[in-house]
């Protein structure tokens, strides 16, 4: 009996339905890929086959999950003290709208303090007479201090020794003590410190260990005149160490320049507030405190004089851009004014951190 001319294609039309059935789910999710391989290959079975295997393939990978749009990416490693007040990372340059503007460069705050020895006859060997009558002030003042810094540009990949990035930064700290319960003189300003500065950065770009070097040139002075006024021009070298993101130490040692000896209103002033300072500093992973202890000396074996000053700082409620602050000195030098004078102090405000 002759074989129906029928029956092949009515196979390959049982054929093409149940591949269709089973690619079903796999058309849906590769959207026009199965129509696009049926109408390249009408009348070639194989290559149609291992066109759809292929658009399969694409299907099943573009159903495994994905990440949505809106989650958040991992966040940035922690920036330690060093590296975020020295911009030691050049985050800078990659996001000028958040980092490029001014920020702290000592500490910022504002304290009721009290000394237990009063300097109310500040003297230097340029007044031989000093003071003439006792100033009439108070143990009793506020002090705050104002600090901040801008870089003015940087440059990377220097290979200078073992230092590979350069920032040139200008500096500005004020300090003032302010007689504010003093009102039978009228509250007057004791006076205000002023410290310009300009500094060259060097970093290591290491994890740990030392991280920088700063090269600064410095002026400070108290705007006073006559018998009171106090300044002086100093070049320093400085270096700082940081370990495990909490503990940093910023060594200094500084040269004064020369001044004419009828115009120096202090010729003995590294004699007292000394020739070289250190800064060691430690705050916890948790951020819930921060301690730093300055020490100041004049590196003299007879008549050695030094300045010891220890802040304590924690977050309240306000959040950690405000901090209770505490702030004990000890020595000679606590201000320009008393730069040769020995006293003790406690104050007690608030510190505010970086913005």
């Amino acid at each position: 009996m002759k074989k129906s001319n029928y029956s092949t294609p009515s196979g390959g039309l049982l054929l093409l339905a149940l591949l269709c059935l089973e690619f079903a789910p796999a058309a849906h999710a590769g959207g026009d890929e199965f129509a696009l391989c049926a109408k390249k290959y009408p009348g070639n079975n194989a290559e149609r086959l291992k066109c759809y295997d292929n658009a399969q393939a694409a299907a099943t990978v573009s159903d495994l999950p994905q990440p949505e749009d809106d989650e958040e990416a991992p966040p940035a490693a922690e920036r330690s003290y060093l590296t975020r007040t020295w911009n030691l990372d050049d985050r800078t340059s990659h996001d000028e709208s958040k980092l490029g503007r001014l920020i702290p460069h000592r500490l910022n705050y504002l304290t009721i303090r009290k000394t237990f020895n009063v300097n109310n006859r500040p003297a230097s060997p340029a007044a031989v007479n000093g003071t003439p009558t006792p100033d009439d002030i108070d143990a009793l003042e506020t002090k705050f201090q104002l600090s901040f810094k801008k870089d003015f540009g940087s440059q990377h990949d220097i290979n200078f020794w073992d230092f590979k990035t350069l920032r040139v930064w200008g500096a500005y700290t004020q300090q003032s003590n302010w007689q504010v319960l003093n009102t039978r003189n009228s509250s007057p300003f004791r006076e205000t410190n002023y410290e310009p500065e300009l500094i060259a950065t060097f970093g290591t770009g290491a994890a740990s260990g030392l991280k920088m070097a700063n090269l600064g040139l410095v002026h400070q002075s108290n705007g006073k005149r006559f018998t009171e006024s106090r300044s002086w021009n100093r070049v320093y070298l400085q270096g700082g160490w940081e370990w495990n993101n909490s503990t940093s130490i910023m060594a200094r040692g500084w040269w004064r320049i020369p001044e004419n000896a009828l115009k120096d209103d202090n010729p003995d002033i590294a004699d007292y507030i000394g020739r070289a300072d250190l800064v060691a500093r430690w705050e916890p992973t948790d951020k819930s405190q921060a301690v730093a202890i300055l020490l100041r000396n004049n590196l003299r074996w007879t008549q050695n004089r030094g300045f010891v000053q220890v802040d304590w700082s924690t977050p309240i409620a306000l959040g950690n851009a405000v901090r209770v602050h505490a702030q004990v000195t000890s020595g000679f030098g606590e201000s320009l004014i008393d730069y040769n004078h020995r006293q003790n102090t406690f104050g007690l405000g608030f510190s505010f951190r970086e913005w």
